[in-house]
């Protein structure tokens, strides 16, 4: 996996440190510079285009918004502010995600792993025209103190639990202060379906199912009867051979 390239342009020096230092915690992102203003991002995407911009919005001589209009090409971008206000019209670039300031680092990570997902197919594309399938989705969770990496095809199951979710491999069992809704937004939907309000399981890693749970390798996990027909839909896609 190549590296993704990315710069931090924000006026407020601390905020600039700060993502730095997230930045520098994942050793699948380059920072390739920090920008106290818009001038300076253009003229180092002048020398250095990237793949990635975390970008403030209030910024003095031109704001995040309209420095992105004068762009030829823009990068994908991870806005970062402490206005929601500009979160709809930021949305009509190339964005990633889009971070209130105060920034938490779950927050951040959260945000990187969907760049990841929409960056590395790009890359892997541009590189290899002629293969056809994409590379394995990889994720980031954090794991006590350290970042530990999966690729999604490992993980069977994940189990919602309060402020916690425990993700489940063939073999392993990692535990991440997260939500639900947090890890439903970086997995990839068209491999994953939520099939009780606590669990989420690998649509190809699902052997068997009735009708209250699946078994997925080692595990078996429930299927609440509120999702149990959307489900069984999605895993069969009603080819069943009946007597």
């Amino acid at each position: 996996m190549r590296k993704i390239n990315c710069i931090i342009v924000d006026d407020e020096p601390l905020a600039r440190e700060g993502l730095a230092g997230y930045v520098r915690q994942l050793d699948f992102l380059d920072l390739n510079g920090l920008c106290k203003n818009a001038l300076e991002a253009t003229a180092l995407l002048h020398r250095h285009p990237v793949d990635l911009m975390f970008l403030d919005i209030e910024m003095p001589l031109l704001n995040g918004i309209n420095f992105l209009q004068s762009l030829p090409r823009s990068p994908w971008v991870i806005f970062t502010t402490a206005y929601a206000g500009y979160a709809l019209e930021g949305y009509r670039f190339n964005t990633v995600d889009y971070l209130v300031k105060p920034i938490s680092f779950e927050r951040f990570l959260q945000a990187v792993n969907k760049a990841l997902r929409m960056i590395e197919p790009i890359q892997y594309t541009d590189k290899q025209a002629t293969v056809q399938s994409l590379p394995d989705e990889i994720l980031f969770i954090k794991v006590d103190k350290q970042l530990v990496r999966l690729r999604a095809s490992d993980i069977h199951y994940i189990e919602g639990m309060q402020n916690y979710v425990a993700v489940f491999t063939g073999k392993e069992r990692f535990v991440t202060m997260s939500s639900m809704k947090s890890i439903l937004e970086v997995l990839p939907s068209e491999e994953f379906i939520q099939v009780h309000k606590s669990y989420i399981v690998a649509k190809s890693k699902v052997e068997s199912i009735d009708e209250s749970e699946v078994v997925t390798g080692p595990y078996r996990v429930p299927v609440s009867r509120r999702l149990r027909e959307e489900v069984m839909r999605s895993l069969t896609g009603n080819r069943i051979l009946k007597k």
